[in-house]
């Protein structure tokens, strides 16, 4: 039996706890609607006026004027989703987090302890409300595909319950949108409709070998499984980070080559700091320029081997930034690194002198040791700009 528990409307709620005056008000959490930015979160009131996560800021001040506008707080909210997650724990050790505000939960073992699923999501819910003063949504099904389903049937503060025997689930799938289907989003669901399947019980109703003609044959399987609620995944204990980024968007378009490469060492700076306190190494580093009227490159660099020290990564970007011309003014720009792994230690031999790159590792260790003691601004590398 699994469950899926989603906080509702997770930051905005956090504001209204934390600030009784905007309860009941449209909270939109996220940049200014003057400034250049997106929506990270919005109050169920502010919802009402179709404002929604990751819309530009101004888009939102325009369709909610009497939007409260305030900043994320990211690490308050990190604060009580550990919170959060400890509570889970409480009831079942199997739990996968998804982000900070929702997680799966394999309560199949902990039913002789605290009650059958729906109990379980009861008490769940009611201890979260008890110890945060928030909400929470869950879904309580017998596969995962079903359970995160399920818990945004009835937002918020809702608990709904699939059943269990293979016909309930077929009956209870069909009358949804195909768009309550893991997966399809605006484009999936555009071919679909013209294809004549609106529902799942359409989808349903449509066979693999006339489904692959539309959506194509790994689609087609995909959808089929899903439309008659099969999904074999287990709940993962580790996810780990297949990447790091960061990105940065400039109050105005910047048209200084300098700027943007000064901005980009911070980006980098930061990135190679999580990678550090990861543990792990990167194979290859990413950039990201989206430029005036929103025009957006990707470059990637593999590099000779993996690494995590502050002046490989900083190499490796500048070559790929100084190989981009400014045609236009910058609107944003991106680090990242992929291809993560876990170092493996090596035996040197008796007159082997220790690797640069190992010395470049300690000293970008030592440095993060003085950032996080006296500030991020504490300490910076001579660079040339």
């Amino acid at each position: 039996m699994f469950l899926h528990v989603d906080m509702d409307a997770f930051y905005a709620s956090v504001e209204q706890h934390d600030h009784p005056e905007l309860r009941g008000k449209p909270v939109i959490v996220g940049a200014q609607p003057t400034e250049r930015g997106v929506v990270s979160a919005a109050s169920y009131e502010a919802r009402v006026f179709g404002v929604h996560s990751a819309m530009p800021s101004s888009e939102a001040g325009r369709l909610c004027p009497e939007g409260i506008f305030v900043p994320v707080n990211m690490r308050r909210y990190a604060d009580l989703s550990r919170q959060i997650m400890a509570i889970f724990e409480r009831f079942t050790p199997l739990v996968e987090p998804l982000s900070v505000d929702e997680a799966f939960l394999d309560v199949t073992g902990a039913r002789a302890l605290f009650g059958e699923g729906p109990e379980i999501g009861a008490r769940i819910k009611q201890t979260v409300r008890d110890e945060t003063g928030l909400t929470a949504s869950v879904g309580v099904a017998p596969n995962k595909f079903l359970a995160k389903l399920a818990s945004d049937l009835d937002k918020p503060d809702g608990l709904t319950v699939v059943p269990t025997s293979q016909e309930a689930i077929v009956a209870f799938l069909a009358p949804l949108s195909v768009r309550c289907i893991w997966g399809v989003g605006k484009v999936m669901s555009k071919t679909l409709s013209d294809a004549g399947i609106h529902t799942i019980a359409e989808l349903q109703q449509t066979s693999e070998a006339q489904l692959s003609r539309v959506v194509g044959p790994h689609s087609a399987r995909h959808l089929q499984r899903l439309a008659f609620g099969q999904d074999t995944r287990e709940v993962e204990l580790s996810r780990e980070e297949k990447s790091i980024s960061r990105e940065h968007t400039f109050a105005r378009d910047c048209r200084s080559k300098a700027k943007v490469r000064a901005v980009l060492i911070d980006l980098v700076e930061d990135v190679g700091c999580r990678l550090r306190k990861a543990g792990k190494h990167a194979g290859h580093v990413h950039l990201k320029l989206r430029w005036q009227g929103f025009k957006t490159i990707t470059r990637q660099k593999a590099l000779a081997q993996p690494s995590r020290d502050e002046r490989s990564l900083r190499e490796a970007a500048l070559a790929l930034f100084e190989q981009e011309k400014m045609v236009t003014a910058v609107r944003l720009v991106g680090f990242g690194v992929s291809d993560l792994s876990v170092p493996q230690a090596t035996q040197l031999g008796l007159f082997d002198e220790p690797a640069a790159a190992g010395r470049d590792e300690r000293l970008s260790d030592s440095v993060d040791k003085i950032r996080k003691a006296l500030g991020p601004g504490s300490i910076r590398r001579a660079s040339k700009l």
